[in-house]
């Protein structure tokens, strides 16, 4: 297996003729799906320089800001792994070491190939978890499996989120195109920032969420706003067994799906940060389009994510037993077309359907 680097950090590699897939060892970040016929990687690349998790020191390392997730800031890329919080820990649990997003954004990753198959490996200490996960190339498509084993004798509840952040050039000031197999949904609870547009924990139905000021936004659309941040809670169709979301460029012609199981992560995220963060690191010069789906609607502290239960009547957090192992499996495809695809097809060999889009 190619050991390899990318924008300085330490990166696994596996490619075939259509893309390239890049893991950083630590963090174990899926940092690049570069395909290979547009020349770009949806997934986005910070625009401060990153470093291994490992490395940070925040007497030494004050670019990334001062709070509980300056260790994440210092190293994130791409699609990462929130496990066993998606969202912020409590003063108690950041004072122990807890970071945002827990351990599976930060922690160093066993790399292996097997057969063409890429497998990272973790422990994470604080948590007691083991955690593994398999890469396989098939044509356009990757399928990724997933396990969670829990190493202490209590049951637990846990937050388990695939962080999926995309980044320019593919993500384009009302360019970017969206669909989503979601329902039922929900602004963020609190104040998520000065250029919050959106009319705060208001309840909808996709596509169209409220604005503050009156009137609707589509949210299949990128806004056009010279800065914004937004994040909304969508529930999966609760009549499909696979859910799905597409984000497509036209300037690229380049789609990007996820499918995944509704028993798995009934809810998708969907973050949006347009140069409107001005404190470190972000000062005011990111973009970031976030497709966080997983099984929890908002990002929040553990005890919030009990504490609030369900939405829409459907679970916010999975049960972990004691000893016991959870897995999940989705995709990735990358389809070329001239216009956003209202359905994804699968690669060949597999049984499933098509993922159909609202």
């Amino acid at each position: 297996m190619p050991e390899t680097r990318l924008n300085g950090r330490r990166a696994f590699v596996i490619e075939n003729d259509h893309l390239r897939v890049t893991l950083l060892h630590e963090g174990g970040h899926i940092a690049e799906i570069f395909d290979k016929l547009s020349g770009i990687s949806p997934l986005w690349v910070p625009p401060w320089n990153t470093i291994e998790p490992s490395t940070y020191d925040a007497s030494k390392h004050p670019q990334f800001g001062s709070g509980s997730d300056a260790k994440l800031l210092a190293g994130i890329m791409g699609h990462n792994l929130c496990l066993d919080l998606f969202g912020g820990p409590s003063a108690e649990e950041a004072a122990a070491g807890v970071t945002v997003h827990a351990e599976g954004s930060v922690a160093p990753y066993e790399m292996a190939e097997n057969n063409g198959i890429l497998l990272s490996k973790a422990h994470f200490q604080l948590a007691q978890l083991r955690f593994q996960r398999s890469v396989e190339l098939r044509g356009r498509s990757l399928k990724i499996r997933e396990s969670v084993e829990n190493l202490a004798a209590w049951d637990r509840p846990i937050g388990w989120t695939q962080h999926v952040s995309l980044g320019p050039p593919f993500v384009a000031r009302g360019e970017t195109q969206l669909r989503a197999s979601v329902t039922r949904s929900k602004v963020y609870d609190a104040d998520f920032g000065p250029d919050m547009y959106l009319q705060r924990a208001a309840e909808f139905d996709w596509p169209m969420a409220p604005l503050s000021a009156g009137g609707a936004f589509d949210l299949r659309t990128m806004s056009t706003a010279p800065a914004s941040s937004e994040y909304t809670a969508h529930l999966g169709d609760t009549q499909r067994e696979h859910l799905c979301v597409v984000a497509f460029n036209p300037a690229f012609r380049l789609a990007i799906a996820y499918i995944w199981k509704r028993s798995d992560f009934p809810w998708l995220g969907i973050w949006r940060e347009d140069c409107s963060r001005k404190n470190t690191p972000w000062n005011g010069r990111t973009t970031a389009l976030g497709l966080e789906f997983g099984a929890s609607p908002m990002p929040e502290s553990r005890r919030e994510m009990v504490e609030r239960g369900k939405l829409f009547g459907v679970p916010g957090y999975r049960w972990l037993p004691a000893k016991g192992r959870l897995e999940a499996e989705y995709w990735v495809v990358a389809q070329t077309a001239d216009s956003i695809p209202e359905s994804i097809e699968w690669p060949e060999g597999t049984p499933r359907k098509p993922g159909e889009l609202s």
